[in-house]
């Protein structure tokens, strides 16, 4: 049994479902689950990641001990390996059942926060609050090594 209880306001364990849950984390320690890579073989295994987005989640999962660094590559420590099951498990959900929660966002009989009082509550589909449309910024594509655009098709992140 752990002496750490995640329902408790000061426990760390809070803090480390917060490096493990961030949507990166989950992403680059399933693409190192099949073996080390280097940083490139990284940015390109994974779609839309920028380049200090992925320096950033490399320092984060090194700095709690999930993954080293050497001669330019990657490697899931054995802590970090130890992640690969919860993790794996957690993106095939996120496949399975993405088009499920995009449904749901646009449903308009699915509420969104029941128990949240209606005031500066998002409602409607995304990008809409309170009847009135917002303005989206357009995001710029990602650009391979090469200059060509990359895309997460075909490079899946569970395997």
């Amino acid at each position: 049994m752990s002496d750490f209880d995640v329902f408790l306001a000061d426990c760390p364990a809070r803090t480390t479902l917060e490096v493990v849950g961030h949507t990166w984390s989950v992403v680059v320690v399933v693409a190192l689950g099949d073996g080390p890579l280097r940083y490139g073989e990284l940015q390109d295994r994974i779609g839309g990641i920028s380049n200090k987005m992925l320096t950033q989640t490399l320092a984060r999962l090194r700095g709690n001990g999930l993954l080293t660094s050497a001669d330019g590559c990657h490697e899931l420590t054995a802590l970090g390996r130890s992640l690969l099951t919860p993790v794996r498990a957690l993106a095939a959900w996120a496949e399975e059942h993405t088009g499920d929660l995009l449904d749901a966002r646009r449903d308009p009989d699915v509420p969104d926060g029941a128990d949240v009082p209606d005031a500066g509550r998002q409602t409607g589909r995304p990008g809409e609050r309170q009847g009135a449309p917002v303005a989206r910024r357009r995001r710029a594509p990602a650009v391979g090594p090469q200059g060509g655009r990359q895309h997460a098709a075909g490079s899946r992140a569970v395997g």
